[in-house]
């Protein structure tokens, strides 16, 4: 399954420091705008306690975990939606994504320059939101032209549906407000929606790159950041890039725990900002563990069994029969999966089944 979260942000914000955290790749980055412009890609592996016990128990022979895209895009900056600082290529890269990470610099620096002269993260993110409701506004007024004349003089019934939805699209960022503060009620409605890859229409995570003393706790650049988003339903994460860019030097799981443990944290934020953009995208994990092999599979939230199945192969959903489910705590309580069948743990489940998270699945199918 093929989704990913773009990396955004104005230039100098950490974005690249923070990608190659993530991915281990080292996206050049230096302390000039545009440093960055192809758009890195990395597959990241998503950190799941869940999979460590199931290897634990099972002792297979390979393991293959849980993994999402991440793609650094170049520092956008104000114009972009007119092209500035080659501004089309960028936002046409963050069109291609499914969810956005928005970075913002919440510290203080003067060795690394800012782009507008000083920090003010709630600036930076109203110039970036700005700039990508402006391109998105340009696409509705496009898109709203044609297909008001079709409404209007064939009486098509679809074509009155897309206008009504570009329209409610319209009035929302002509008020300087996300495509995604718009709610649709009906399916088709919703469908066209989406198939408008509008940018405001994307979910965000709002990740807040502060220094090593405030990894923690914050700063007041952070709570400036928390007022201006009061209301707006958004997510907010506290991550020091630069600490980040430290903990993946070390060599040693023990190393890494000793030095979270010095500066107050239980967990890295690379793993927290990673599991964040897995449900971000709506993502969630299913297993299948045996001697053979462990393995997460990822799927949409309210998946149903065949298609789940059809993630592994397409002849699983094809010739779907029926699932053999088991709980992933009952798994792990009762110890093995002869042990849930005996204690009569293990639902069988058809084509009406969804697809629960951590769920351990094994597929009967016939092609």
């Amino acid at each position: 399954m093929s989704l990913k979260c773009g990396i955004v942000g104005l230039p100098n914000v950490g974005k690249s420091t923070l990608f190659n955290c993530l991915s281990n790749a080292k996206a050049q980055s230096a302390n000039f705008p545009f440093c960055t412009i192809e758009p890195n890609v990395g597959m990241i592996t998503v950190p799941d306690e869940r999979l460590n016990k199931l290897v634990e128990m099972c002792n297979p022979r390979s393991v293959v975990p849980a993994t999402v895209e991440i793609v650094d895009i170049a520092g956008l900056v104000k114009g972009a939606s007119k092209g500035e600082g080659l501004g089309n290529k960028f936002l046409a890269n963050i069109r291609e994504t499914d969810a956005i990470l928005h970075v913002l610099r919440c510290f203080d620096d003067d060795n690394i320059t800012h782009v507008d002269g000083n920090v003010d993260p709630v600036r930076d993110m109203e110039i970036i939101n700005y700039e990508l409701q402006l391109k998105d506004l340009e696409t509705v007024d496009a898109r709203l032209a044609k297909t008001l004349k079709a409404a209007q003089t064939g009486g098509d019934k679809t074509a009155r549906l897309q206008a009504d939805v570009l329209q409610a699209f319209k009035n929302a960022l002509e008020q300087g407000k996300p495509a995604r503060s718009v709610q649709f009620e009906t399916k088709d409605e919703q469908r066209f929606a989406r198939d408008l890859f509008l940018l405001t229409n994307k979910p965000v995570l709002y990740v807040c790159n502060v220094d090593d003393a405030s990894a923690v706790d914050g700063n007041k650049y952070v709570e400036e950041v928390k007022k201006a988003l009061d209301g707006d339903n958004s997510q907010i994460m506290i991550v020091a890039a630069a600490t980040e860019s430290d903990i993946a030097e070390l060599e040693t799981a023990e190393e890494r725990a000793e030095f979270l443990e010095e500066i107050g944290l239980k967990e890295s934020g690379v793993s927290r900002l990673i599991r964040a953009a897995y449900a971000l995208l709506d993502l969630q994990t299913y297993f299948t563990a045996g001697p053979d092999e462990v393995r997460a599979w990822t799927f949409l939230r309210g998946t149903k069994a065949p298609q789940a199945a059809g993630i592994i192969h397409t002849d699983f959903e094809k010739g779907f029969i029926r699932a053999e489910v088991i709980k992933y705590d009952d798994f792990v309580t009762l110890g093995s999966e002869n042990a849930v069948k005996e204690a009569g743990k293990m639902s069988v489940e058809g084509k009406e089944y969804v697809v629960n998270d951590g769920d351990i699945m094994h597929f009967r199918f016939n092609v």
